[in-house]
């Protein structure tokens, strides 16, 4: 929910990492599929109100949130809606656009959302008033830090650190994408990729998403141990149940 990176590969492919910054309290085990409407969903379901951070679908979309747009605010409860049931709530629309422009942001707590939809990339950035979208090049490797988390010295060195691993792996694989979502930083927990502040907060898992020509795999991993996983894949208009 709070470090996500965006790493396209080879044949119009692409993986997508997001460690979750959380409250131990706060994490799940439970992979959920889902029929919507318009597709089937694939997710980590949140141990609260059974929304997610992240999300696929079977009609080549995807979904991942952070907290916080471009400054830490301070929160202002109750909130309308739960971000991540809006994460669900996004796979009611058709399109990317439509989403943006007609969904009611009103009274929502401040949010980033990365959005994969059907061959094209987009950042939304939600502040207490105004909604900021943009495309971004899917040729291009990206990176996102949670501001709620993460103030503006940290983020340009996370950055950093992604632009010097970029050197060093110019053709990653998966796993070499996962590994710096495991590894990266240097050493200060506070802040590193991992983070782990007074086990208050903490990365409390880490889920990577792979997209090819038949569809999606989502891989699971928890903290209480990296390298034990679940996997589930969902194939392109490919409808269960």
């Amino acid at each position: 929910m709070c470090t996500v990176s965006f790493v396209p590969l080879d044949n119009d492919s692409f993986v997508l990492t997001s460690n979750r910054d959380e409250a131990p309290s706060r994490n799940s085990g439970k992979i959920i599929r889902r029929k919507a409407e318009r597709t089937n969903l694939l997710f980590p379901q949140d141990a609260g109100q059974g929304g997610t951070w992240i999300c696929t679908s079977s009609d080549d979309r995807l979904v991942c949130l952070l907290n916080g747009a471009f400054e830490r605010h301070v929160r202002k409860l109750p909130y309308r809606r739960s971000r991540g049931l809006m994460v669900l709530d996004f796979f009611e629309f058709e399109t990317a656009e439509s989403f943006f422009e007609t969904y009611d942001f009103n009274n929502i707590e401040p949010f980033t959302m990365v959005v994969w939809d059907k061959g094209r990339l987009f950042e939304l950035r939600r502040d207490e008033t105004t909604t900021h979208t943009r495309q971004l090049d899917t040729a291009q490797k990206h990176i996102w830090s949670s501001s709620t988390l993460y103030d503006r010295q940290m983020t340009d060195e996370r950055l950093a650190w992604f632009k010097d691993w970029q050197k060093q792996n110019p053709t990653p694989l998966p796993e070499d994408v996962l590994q710096l979502h495991l590894n990266g930083g240097k050493g200060n927990e506070h802040y590193d990729y991992v983070m782990n502040r007074a086990n208050i907060v903490c990365t409390v898992s880490v889920t990577q998403i792979i997209r090819d020509s038949k569809g999606m795999s989502l891989t699971f991993r928890q903290r209480e141990d990296w390298s034990a996983f679940q996997k589930e894949t969902i194939s392109k208009h490919n409808y269960v149940g």
